[in-house]
This record gives C-alpha cells, structure tokens and sequence, in this order.
C-alpha cells in the first residue's frame, strides 16, 4: 500500500470552529479557576464545603474540553 493512495484523515467537526471553540472553552475554564482560587484564598477554615467541589468539576470540565479543541485546532487529531 503506497502513501499516495491513502486518503487523508480528516478531523471531527468542521475545523474553521476550533479556534473559537478553544478560546470560549478555555476563557471560561480561566475565570472558573480564578473564582476558584479566589474562593480558597478568602474563606475562613472550613472542613467541608458543597460549593469547592461542583466549582472545581465545572472547571475541569471547560478546561479538558478546551484543551480537546487546542490540540484538534493545532492539528494533533486524538
């Protein structure tokens, strides 16, 4: 089989979205992390608290599926 007669892959979705998937995903991850460390930094001591862990999911949430974007917007195709 001959590198010529493959046919090039080609990524998921259309590719001129990437970029704007990447920056809206990743700004948001940024001002969730913010609020994040803000949040840790000014509470007083407290053993457990229902807001830190859904605020870090969301964060992690936007931060893992920008950084999906960067790499398809760069060219990496996981």
């Amino acid at each position: 089989m001959e590198l010529e007669a493959m046919s090039r892959y080609t990524g998921p979705g259309k590719p001129g979205v990437f970029p704007h998937l990447t920056m809206v995903l990743l700004a948001t991850a940024m001002c969730f992390t913010t609020w994040f460390f803000v949040y840790e930094v000014t509470y007083t001591r407290h053993p457990w608290d229902i807001y830190k862990d859904p605020l870090l999911l969301v964060t992690l949430f936007f931060m893992g599926f920008g950084v999906l974007f960067l790499l398809l917007w760069i060219g990496i195709y996981i």
